[in-house]
This record gives structure tokens, sequence and C-alpha cells, in this order.
């Protein structure tokens, strides 16, 4: 049989969605199709001057793609990108910001288009469709950055390497170039330019994130202050200075609109500390998590075996109390023969240490060496 795929349930959710949604406006467009004009599908995908009726459409439309090159390249990134950062984030986590980098793109492009409409009065822009998986597309390339920033990737077998903080722009160029052709709408661009800006400020000041169980920064804090994640990573190097002077009086202009927060010295320590989970030096947010429920679990397992050999456990009458079936886990002791072995601090695996069966052969005997002599 072959193996089963797993797919976590937010992600299976948005693979479904996409499938049904754009095999139904494509059944739509197709029963309705005429040589003189275009078919769109007002209750489904977000048409600026039909699309006011149907709130829903401003969630429903991003996952609607209008021919199969784009539906493809949007269910593979939805595959591979939702199931990396669903597993790194949680569900919960994930969810909310699908939510955000999906609604707030369309929003803005609404408004645009309404605007542009306003000043040219030319009604090809509220009539143009806002549609497909554009802003979660570039949400994830963004997520990425911020997840792996130091990660680089090789093409054409090492003629090319970009760093992933690379690949939002590189998207963005794409999609200029695509949008003219049948491909894309010409609001595909504004979709790539909001998607980008929403899921930055978003993961850059709100998402809520964990420090590792051996900081001791509070259990949990808003955005990321890293300077790998500053918005001027994105661009090459000779623009960052003219990028990062024009993003900071962008900063004081939302500060001083209450819209973001400065960062506190907590968020800058952590930071730079290294303490975000998801900026673990460990390897990514995927083995950090995996090491911090790890940890919690083990820290239970220690509680509940101190619990199990501590004074208020019943003792059989026929052992004295001195000897016990083992030594607990907190006084477990450390053969000076483990210190090599041991690659990772103890402090990340709880309070747990393994002793092999042989140095128990080994004392035993050194024991009878010993009465021997």
């Amino acid at each position: 049989m072959p193996p089963r795929l797993n797919i976590p349930p937010v992600t299976r959710i948005l693979l479904v969605a996409l499938i049904a949604q754009s095999t139904l406006s494509a059944a739509v467009r197709y029963r309705q199709w005429s040589a003189q004009s275009e078919i769109v599908v007002e209750w489904l995908t977000l048409v600026p001057q039909l699309s006011l009726f149907y709130p829903w459409t401003f969630v429903t439309t991003t996952l609607v793609e209008n021919n199969v090159f784009t539906a493809t390249l949007g269910g593979f990134t939805l595959f591979h990108g939702g199931r990396y950062l669903e597993r790194a984030w949680s569900s919960r986590e994930f969810a909310k910001f699908l939510l955000v980098s999906s609604l707030i793109p369309n929003l803005l492009c609404f408004l645009s288009m309404v605007m542009l409409f306003t000043l040219s009065r030319n009604e090809r822009w509220t009539l143009t469709t806002i549609n497909g998986t554009i802003p979660l597309q570039i949400s994830f390339l963004v997520a990425f950055s911020q997840l792996v920033p130091a990660h680089t990737v090789t093409l054409f077998r090492g003629l090319v390497s970009l760093r992933v903080p690379r690949f939002p722009l590189i998207y963005i160029g794409l999609v200029t170039v695509l949008t003219p052709t049948p491909f894309l709408t010409t609001a595909s661009l504004f979709l790539a330019v909001f998607g980008l800006l929403t899921s930055w400020t978003y993961l850059r000041f709100y998402k809520t994130v964990f420090p590792d169980l051996d900081s001791s920064q509070p259990t949990s804090m808003h955005g990321d202050a890293s300077e790998t994640f500053a918005f001027a990573e994105f661009f090459p190097g000779p623009v960052k200075p003219f990028v990062a002077a024009f993003s900071e009086q962008i900063f004081n202009l939302l500060v001083a609109m209450r819209v973001c927060t400065p960062f506190s010295q907590t968020d800058l320590s952590a930071a730079q500390g290294g303490n975000y989970i998801q900026r673990g030096a460990s390897g990514g947010g995927v083995r950090a998590e995996a090491e911090r429920r790890r940890a919690l679990a083990l820290k239970a397992l220690d509680q509940r075996l101190h619990a199990a050999t501590g004074p208020s456990a019943p003792r059989s009458h026929s052992q004295p109390p001195s000897q016990t079936s083992g030594p607990t886990v907190q006084t477990q002791p450390q053969p000076s023969t483990q210190t090599a072995m041991t690659t990772q601090p103890t402090s990340m695996l709880g309070e747990t240490n393994y002793v092999p069966e042989h140095d128990h052969h080994d004392h035993h005997d050194h024991h009878h060496k010993k009465d021997g002599a």
C-alpha cells in the first residue's frame, strides 16, 4: 500500500476548499461563457462593483483560482508550506496567520480598485476580479524568511545561490511579469505587495511567540524584534540603508497613530539571545518545538516519579525504609564516562539522565574485585 499522507487539519481544509471552489467557479464560468463578455462569479470571488452584498467573498476569494496553472501552483504551495508552518506554529496560530494574510490584502486591494475607479472613472477597475492564493504564497515566503533567515537555496547546480529572505521580492517580480498575461489579473500585483506588507507586519509586531524553557523571559510575547527579520533584509545590500531609513519613518508614523508599539527591552533581549522558539539555534521551529514538548513530558514524568518515591508513598513492611527500588530520577548518578557522549545540555532534556546497563555490571564487578582483594 502507498504511504499515507500526513496532512495537518488546517492544511487539509485549505486544499479541499481550493479544489472545491476552483472547480465550482470553473463550472459556472463554463456554463455561462460567451464570447462577448467576461463571466465573473460575484458570490464566490471578490468583484468590487458586484460583491458588496456577499461579504464572505473577502475570505473565500483567496481559495479560488481561474486556471489550471495557478491552481496547481497554489495547491503545491499550500501542501508543502502549510504542512511546515502548521507543525512549526500549531494549527491555531497557523489559522490566525491565514486569516490575516488573506483578509487584509483582499480588503486593501478592494479599496485600491475603488480609489483607481474614482480617479479614472474607468469601470474596468471595479469589475476586475480579486482572487487567488497569491497573498498566501508570498506570506509563506515571508514566514520562511523569519524561520530560516540564514538558509541558502542553490539553483541550477550551484550557479545561483539565494538566501530565503530574497524570495519575496523575486516573487513580486514574477507576478509583475505575469500580470499582463491571461494567467493573472491586474489585481495580482496589488495582492502580492499587500500580502508582503501584511504578513511581515503581523509576524514582526503581533504574532504570539513562546520563548524556550531555559530562558527567563515571560511565558509569551508578541512579534519578532530580531535584526534578521527587519524589513530591509528583504532587499539587496546596496539599497538596505535607504529602505531601513524609510521604513523607520513609516514605523514612527504607525507608532504615533498607535497602530504599532515600540519593542520593549525584554523583546530586544529575547531577540538578541535567540530565546524564541521559532528562532532557536537548534535548527528551526519544528525541531525547537519538538524539544520543548519533550522537555515538558520529561518534567511531568520526573514529578510523577518523585511523588511515587517520596515520603508519602506507601512502603512494604518487609523492606527496610532505607532500601528503595532504585535512585529517583532527580538523584540518578551521572557516570563520568557519559560526559563525553552527551551532545546536548541536560536542561534541554529535563532532569532525566540515562545510565546504561553495562555501567551497572562494571560497578558490580568492581565490588567483587575489591572483596577478593
